[in-house]
């Protein structure tokens, strides 16, 4: 387990290799905000715990253990996001900074079933939500009222009957 600071620091170091190719630590300490010697320090740390290469003033390279946590904390991140932009309609600035504190806590079960539900959402026509910012309400009227009824008429073998159970 790390902690959300050293996840923030992988996901950085992922972010950057895969934008740049090679990442230093002062790449880190520009991206995170933070000073130099705070990035030396958890860098020493992640490379304690072998999820890291790195060498004082050298390019950093993540592990293959390193890359696991990394892609798997970028993945927890994407999700929040789309789920609070596509879903929410809050604005990308918010929800990255949302994500950003939000996706330390998320499990990986919980992400897999928040991306169910994203891919859901595009596929069935009662997910057609529209979030009006101007009306500061949702509206889901981009479908007929025949199509919404006959949702709710089908038996529990479709797809919304199957997951509107866990409520």
């Amino acid at each position: 387990m790390l902690s959300s600071s050293l996840e923030d620091y992988i996901e950085a170091i992922y972010t950057i290799i895969e934008a740049n190719e090679a990442v230093r630590a002062k790449d880190i300490s520009q991206r995170l905000g933070v000073k130099n010697s705070s990035v030396t320090g958890a860098l020493r740390i992640l490379a304690e715990k072998q999820l890291i290469n790195y060498t004082p003033y050298g390019i950093i390279t993540l592990t293959e253990k390193g890359k696991s946590i990394a892609r798997n904390v970028t993945n927890r991140h994407e999700t929040l996001t789309r789920f609070f932009t596509d879903v929410l309609g809050i604005q990308t600035e918010a929800a990255e900074d949302a994500a950003c504190k939000m996706e330390h806590a998320m499990t990986e079960g919980i992400r897999k079933r928040l991306d169910e539900f994203l891919e859901f959402s595009k596929k069935c026509p009662r997910m057609s939500i529209i979030r009006d910012n101007e009306k500061d309400n949702y509206c889901s009227l981009r479908i007929s009222k025949e199509i919404c009824l006959e949702c709710f008429e089908k038996d529990n073998t479709h797809a919304y009957a199957s997951t509107s159970k866990t409520s």
